[in-house]
């Protein structure tokens, strides 16, 4: 049972797969806390797997398996029919390797069923179809396992199929910008077919992201319970529409559909959503997860090339929490990669209370040069760009990659205004994201006076 706060809070997800597909890796790696169902017999048993096989026999190891249902399935659990039957009320995602890659890894082990190849060869065909038919979701790596678990869905021609991937059967408002509507609302209001009862404009950038604006969509919002907000567009779309969900009937379901680069790869990723206030950015919001994210990264083929610009900054930031360089990848893999990481670290940390820190990391300098500037003439990402140089001097680290990739340059703010801004941060005055030797440090206590001197150094 893996817990999920968002529409659906408690959320059961099966792993299925081979014999050294990674099962339990990719579990890992999701977050929850992991039980494989190999551990749970051989507990039940009281002895471990390979002498279950030789005094018992498989017929006695499946029997022990059908009562171990949890989230790392055996690789032969499939071939139980109230196995089977058990899945039908769970997200069950199959990881998917191929045969080659399996054997490569099992090969010389005490796992009974892994040691002839031709057999195993045998095997892993005659379950394939088995696999097929239990799964929901197919995945080939970590990463893909990560996104169904979090419920992000990335796939080029995604909008397409919009209709089907949005849950439920209830009523749809589909909610975006004047200059994205005119792009794409016309494919989504296809796609969304008869579930399509309204559609609401919201102002483009962070305009979007006022008490006014929002105050204006929940009185003009005609949904019920079972209705769902679909908020196409970018990051302050998907901010402003995902906050107007988490409160409106106190809460309705919501599906972000990403057509930036921002919100691909960050801000439609984790249920965080917010509003700013003069004083500072995203000051008011709660945590709404969604009940599906929808990234199709042939969206970003009409993107023009300064919000692409904009989105490299958290792509940069992506790849420097990690340690490799998303940046280098193609549009398809960059997009993938950047919304698995993301989601990841949010589902293992989703109230934002440890290890999600991390992904402000210059975030703390951007929001407060975006205050000073009234939200007006310092997008998201250049100001990012900005707040990645301050934090990786205060780190100690090199700004090579940051100025090549993104080539930043000080803005025209005010500085005491930004100053302010930086000090009602909701992350906490003077604590920020910086990276150590061992990787990203998060609620890092900064003395003011340094914190001050790379502020000044982003204004011109």
């Amino acid at each position: 049972m893996a817990r999920v706060h968002g529409a659906d809070p408690l959320k059961k997800i099966a792993l299925v797969g081979f014999m050294g597909a990674g099962k339990t890796t990719a579990a890992q790696a999701v977050g929850f806390p992991v039980v494989d169902s190999d551990e749970l017999v051989e507990q039940a048993a009281g002895k471990p797997i390979p002498e279950i096989f030789r005094d018992d026999g498989e017929t006695a190891f499946r029997a022990h398996e059908e009562e171990a249902i949890v989230l790392a399935l055996g690789g032969g659990a499939v071939t139980s029919a109230k196995v089977r039957e058990a899945l039908a009320d769970t997200l069950t995602v199959w990881l998917d390797v191929d045969v080659d890659t399996c054997w490569e890894r099992v090969r010389g082990s005490d796992r009974p069923l892994a040691q002839n190849e031709a057999e195993f060869r045998r095997l892993y065909e005659e379950r394939r179809a088995l696999y097929a038919d239990v799964a929901d979701v197919v995945a080939h790596d970590v990463h893909d396992v990560v996104l169904a678990a979090a419920g992000v869905h990335v796939e080029r021609g995604a909008l397409a199929k919009l209709g089907s991937l949005v849950p439920g059967d209830g009523p749809v408002a589909l909610v975006s910008d004047a200059t994205v509507a005119g792009i794409h609302g016309m494919d989504a209001q296809l796609a969304l077919g008869s579930r399509l009862a309204e559609t609401h404009e919201l102002p483009s950038g962070e305009e979007a992201k006022t008490l006014l604006t929002i105050d204006r969509l929940w009185q003009e919002l005609r949904l019920d319970r079972r209705g769902t907000i679909v908020a196409l567009g970018g990051g302050c779309t998907t901010d402003a529409a995902g906050y107007a969900a988490a409160a409106y009937l106190r809460g309705i379901a919501w599906v972000p559909v990403a057509t930036s680069l921002v919100a691909q790869v960050d801000a439609a990723i984790g249920g965080k959503t917010g509003i700013d206030l003069p004083q500072g950015k995203n000051l008011v919001g709660a945590f709404h997860w969604p009940a599906t994210t929808v990234i199709d990264p042939a969206l970003l083929e009409t993107l023009p090339d300064a919000q692409r610009r904009d989105g490299m900054s958290e792509v940069v930031k992506t790849g420097l929490l990690a340690g490799e360089p998303l940046w280098e990848l193609p549009d398809d893999e960059l997009v993938r990669r950047c919304a698995a990481f993301k989601a990841a670290v949010c589902l293992r940390d989703p109230l934002d209370q440890g290890e999600r820190k991390m992904l402000n990391l210059g975030h703390t300098f951007a929001h407060a040069l975006e205050a000073a500037a009234g939200y007006e003439g310092v997008t998201h990402g250049r100001a990012v760009a900005l707040g990645l140089l301050a934090a990786l001097r205060l780190s100690g680290r090199d700004i090579g990659q940051v100025e090549e990739i993104l080539r930043p340059t000080p803005v025209k703010v005010d500085r005491e205004r930004a100053w302010e801004a930086l000090l009602r941060d909701k992350k906490g005055a003077l604590r920020l994201v910086l990276l150590g030797d061992d990787g990203p440090q998060w609620d890092v206590d900064v003395p003011a006076a340094d914190v001050r001197r790379e502020l000044d150094r982003l204004i011109a």
